[in-house]
């Protein structure tokens, strides 16, 4: 009985740790998709390929705040 149980709850925790992944790379893969989308805009309209870039660094920096975020909420003791 016993064993079912630690069983079951690892098999949980590998669970949502696997979601944990999946997130993380779906909202990686998705702000470096835009970026690069936002940026080649940007250069069709005449901006400068270099000025595209820091503007779109931006995207960069959102991921890393919404990903600092939640392992704020996750790591924040109660």
């Amino acid at each position: 009985m016993k064993i079912r149980m630690i069983f079951s709850m690892a098999l949980s925790f590998a669970r949502i740790l696997l979601n944990f992944i999946a997130l993380w790379l779906t909202l990686s893969w998705n702000a470096r998709k835009a970026r690069r989308t936002f940026e080649k805009q940007l250069v069709r309209q005449g901006m400068a390929k270099e000025d595209a870039k820091r503007i779109g660094s931006k995207y960069v920096a959102l991921k890393d705040k919404i990903e600092n975020a939640f392992k704020g909420s996750i790591t924040r003791q109660r």
